[in-house]
């Protein structure tokens, strides 16, 4: 952030007063607050499309070290992970679900959709139909259940896990061709994601800074509609 100078050619602010505005805005609970007034901005607007709901999670390299850090096999990095979802439109919906980087995604989907009806709730949002679109990590009969029980169509990849031959029974719902769609959704907003270089590898120890800074990253990909060319 450019700071200017004044006549005697001293800084007008140091730097830390932005750091502890910062603090001070992230322990009231501001950046929240921003986030989910985007969702009910754009909700207000019909900007949003619940019809399909896309999920899936990103991990972000920790070089500095700090807390809730964990070594991911799959990225080769010690990092932090979250997971999101975000609507047809890539509009975020949900406040995301933090996690250490050796923890499997599957489990958070289960605290992650709360989060979800959360916000609906709060925004006058009607997600019973809505269809979650996942990847074959989130393939499981609780996380099946999770969407079930919320009034929501499960659509998530198959995954083998590594069986010689077909699991028996009945096979569960899938459509590919919204499956597809996840390439010009959720990864499109992991992207967009990326251009904020603070948050391309993470520089604070402290987690929660780090989430309050991408969450302000979701709440500014949400309001992109409002900004004019």
């Amino acid at each position: 952030m450019p700071i200017d100078k004044d006549r005697h050619g001293h800084p007008e602010i140091h730097y830390t007063r932005i750091y502890r505005a910062f603090r001070r805005w992230r322990a009231d609970g501001c950046f929240d607050a921003l986030f989910e007034g985007s969702v009910f901005k754009l909700h207000q607007d019909n900007r949003l499309d619940t019809s399909v709901i896309h999920g899936d999670g990103t991990t972000s390299a920790a070089k500095k070290g700090g807390d809730n850090l964990g070594f991911s096999g799959h990225k080769k990095v010690k990092g932090c992970k979250v997971v999101a979802l975000c609507d047809r439109n890539c509009n975020v919906i949900a406040p995301f679900v933090s996690a250490p980087g050796n923890r499997n995604e599957s489990p958070l989907l289960r605290e992650a959709l709360p989060q979800l009806t959360r916000i609906a709730r709060a925004v006058g949002l009607d997600l019973r139909g809505s269809v979650v679109s996942l990847d074959g990590v989130y393939d499981c009969r609780r996380n099946r259940k999770a969407i079930f029980n919320r009034g929501m169509i499960p659509n998530i990849s198959p995954n083998s896990r590594g069986r010689k031959t077909p699991k028996r029974g009945r096979k569960a719902r899938f459509n590919p061709a919204i499956f597809k769609e996840r390439f010009r959704t959720i990864e499109r907003v992991f992207a967009w994601e990326d251009k904020f270089r603070r948050l391309l590898m993470r520089f604070e120890r402290l987690s929660r800074l780090h989430y309050a800074l991408k969450t302000l990253a979701y709440t500014m990909i949400n309001l992109r509609h409002y900004c004019r060319s």
